[in-house]
């Protein structure tokens, strides 16, 4: 474990020394940051963290956890001078760069496989939590039991979809992501995203209190 935290706190001081080198000031209008006195506020999911080159925290002085750190620091760090805004939407396996098999497998156990084991039979559940966490009824119309939007990062929102079991049909959900995601995160990071989002759903749904 001291190896596994090594290497995150170098990863996370890397991060850092890169924002260090952001003007927030002339990239907060293409991020969507909200200026909040001398600080700047960067909204994930339903929490706002305060950004820096002095480090990511929350509202209360606390660091976000690794995966919330990863996302957010590529969010910063990644800023396109000029992306196009689609609102099409596009699942993981269609972005150009996902070609790499770690991070297909991961979206698939860590969000995929992870919705269907969490919430097999539970569809009530998860409803629940998605309105916990602002999740609003998608735009379009889709064939599936729950279809969710969730605003993950200012210029890019996933969209959650969830079939129960029904007879013989296993129970299956994933995230689709706005087309330009790709223009703010990275693979990985996208993997990471919608892995988050089921991970809080799941946290909101069974142990509302952690």
């Amino acid at each position: 474990m001291t190896q596994v935290a090594d290497v995150f706190k170098k990863n996370y001081e890397e991060y850092i020394e890169r924002i260090k080198e952001i003007d927030l000031a002339s990239v907060s209008e293409r991020l969507g940051l909200k200026k909040d006195g001398d600080k700047y506020l960067l909204r994930f999911f339903d929490r706002n963290y305060i950004v820096s080159g002095k480090g990511i925290t929350d509202e209360s002085g606390n660091d976000p956890d690794y995966a919330a750190c990863v996302i957010l620091a590529k969010y910063l760090i990644l800023c396109p001078d000029n992306a196009p805004h689609f609102n099409d939407w596009a699942a993981f396996k269609d972005f150009k760069k996902t070609s790499h098999f770690t991070n297909v497998n991961y979206f698939a156990s860590d969000t995929e496989r992870a919705l269907a084991v969490n919430f097999t039979g539970k569809l009530d559940d998860l409803a629940r939590a998605c309105d916990a966490l602002g999740g609003k009824p998608s735009d379009v119309e889709f064939s599936y039991d729950l279809a969710r939007q969730f605003q993950a990062l200012p210029k890019m929102s996933l969209l959650l979809l969830f079939n129960d079991q029904e007879g013989r049909f296993p129970a299956f959900g994933t995230v689709l992501f706005q087309k330009h995601g790709e223009y703010y995160l990275d693979p990985e990071s996208l993997a990471v995203t919608s892995a988050y989002l089921v991970r809080r759903l799941k946290t909101l749904a069974f142990d509302p209190s952690a």
